[in-house]
């Protein structure tokens, strides 16, 4: 795909591409699983296994991606001893660091940011009368270089500042780069959690084996059947929305709020389960999020490893919390505004941020942001009356932040979100989606009964203890994501 379409949201899948759901993953898994338990038994023969099988699965999309993600990876590691062997030559040590986080920081900004940065440079020049013909590029927009660049990032800043020592394991550090559950669409891995377990022998656990398989299960359901029914009927909304009931539109961002969330929170399931079926245990990257009663709670629960990365290495360098209430306002602005641009070389991705930023700081001004630390209706079945409340005027906000999200241009979000307000708003017929918002509330609801667990299925003898009814439940849950799942789509992230 050219930049243009890279930057262009929630295209189609291509058949050639190892998804997740894809045929080629299919056979690519079970192959690597085996080969790296039974022939390659030593830590270090794994882990060069594991690049070479990372490598393989990242280069199916385009081999010339692997380039990229080669270079990063040397550079971060050679800075790291580079850094261990100036040890006491602080400001040297801090120039090389700085080297490598503008060499990775330049590179995706040259594949993901220049043409956006080009055309706006433009515009305001032409604003003053003056007339810059800058080329654009066509490039392409490697796949996931956002998460692995931030990675890198990590281990950088973190060798820096002693949080953890340089990596003099070339294998292990390149399998911490590449993993290929997680390489492209996260959850982002910090070297303090993640690279210690490519030092140390791992062993097959079965339980642990087991539980990854329920996870990546409950994956696949939320990606085929809730994420792929709801981008069907979203697509059709969006695709002439200006002839849609209000109504209709409404139904179409809360369509989107599922799919984005079954889409992503789905591709994060089955990326944590199958590593688990290597002896890797990844960050939770969901907790939930549409159970938030405000929105600072909702980002607690929302791309947890994204959004604890802004808050170490920009938000706390800022001053975080800790200096002037303006200078506090200026953080969230920068973190909530840095986050949206993360997304995507669009304006429409900015203003979500800053949508967020605005609708967080009421809540900081107040000092309710950590208000809701607990568990919702802990303990009850249903929620009361005003946690319900809170949860459904969060989960307004949050869908008309998707639609803003969701939308190709700032005109186009305007526009839909105009539209909203409506006399049709009480025209309650639902042409499209009716399906997939059935499944939605369905996902809803287990999550609903299972939300002290981690994930859904998780101790699932507890509930069903009878083996044979676990196997059987198991079976009727691949059958339903064969029977119900809507039409391929790539996982939304992808672009990112």
């Amino acid at each position: 795909m050219s930049h243009n379409e890279g930057t262009t949201p929630f295209y189609k899948a291509e058949k050639e591409k190892m998804l997740f759901n894809s045929l080629a993953f299919v056979l690519f898994l079970p192959i690597v699983f085996l080969l790296y338990w039974f022939v390659f038994k030593q830590t270090q023969a794994q882990n060069l296994f594991l690049v070479v099988a990372s490598y393989l699965f990242y280069g199916w999309w385009d081999w010339r991606f692997l380039l990229l993600i080669v270079l990063t990876s040397f550079l971060s590691y050679e800075s790291g001893r580079l850094i261990e062997r100036l040890e006491g030559e602080r400001s040297k040590q801090r120039a090389i660091t700085i080297a490598n986080i503008l060499i990775n920081l330049a590179i995706l900004g040259l594949f993901k940011y220049y043409n956006f940065f080009v055309d706006n440079l433009q515009v305001l020049l032409e604003s003053f009368g003056l007339h810059l013909h800058w080329p654009t590029l066509r490039i392409l927009l490697p796949v996931g270089i956002s998460f692995y660049t931030f990675q890198a990032l990590s281990y950088s800043i973190d060798v820096y500042q002693g949080r953890i020592a340089p990596c003099r394991n070339l294998f292990a550090f390149f399998a911490y780069i590449s993993f290929f559950p997680q390489l492209v669409a996260g959850p982002i891995e910090r070297a303090t959690r993640l690279l210690p377990q490519f030092y140390h022998p791992r062993r097959f656990d079965y339980a642990k084996a087991v539980d990854g398989c329920r996870l990546m299960l409950g994956g696949f359901f939320k990606k085929m059947v809730v994420a792929d029914n709801c981008a069907e009927a979203v697509n059709l909304i969006w695709g002439n929305y200006t002839d849609q009931t209000a109504f209709t539109l409404w139904m179409g961002g809360v369509l989107f709020t599922f799919q984005i969330y079954g889409d992503f929170s789905g591709y994060s399931d089955i990326a944590i389960g199958t590593a688990r079926l290597f002896g890797i245990r990844l960050t939770r990257n969901f907790d939930y999020p549409y159970f938030a009663r405000d929105i600072a709670e909702f980002w607690r629960k929302w791309h947890i490893s994204l959004t604890s990365w802004f808050r170490d290495y920009v938000y706390i360098p800022l001053g975080g919390s800790r200096c002037s209430r303006w200078k506090v306002m200026r953080n969230t602005f920068v973190i909530f505004s840095v986050s949206g641009l993360w997304h995507g070389a669009n304006w429409t991705f900015i203003v979500w941020g800053v949508y967020h930023a605005l609708l967080f700081l009421p809540l900081f001004w107040l000092k309710q942001n950590r208000k809701h630390l607990d568990p919702i209706a802990e303990g009850h079945w249903l929620p009361s009356l005003r946690e319900a409340i809170e949860m459904g005027f969060t989960f307004i906000l949050v869908v008309i932040g998707w639609i803003i999200f969701r939308s190709t241009s700032i005109g186009e979000a305007a526009d839909y979100i105009q539209r909203l307000v409506d006399p049709s708003l009480l025209d309650f017929t639902l042409h499209v989606g009716k399906r997939a918002l059935l499944l939605s509330l369905l996902m809803l609801l287990f999550e609903w009964l299972r939300r002290d667990k981690e994930h859904v299925l998780q101790d699932l003898e507890s509930w069903l203890r009878p083996r044979p009814l676990r196997l059987l439940s198991y079976y009727l849950a691949i059958l339903l994501i064969l029977y119900l799942s809507g039409q391929q789509e790539t996982f939304v992230y992808f672009q990112f």
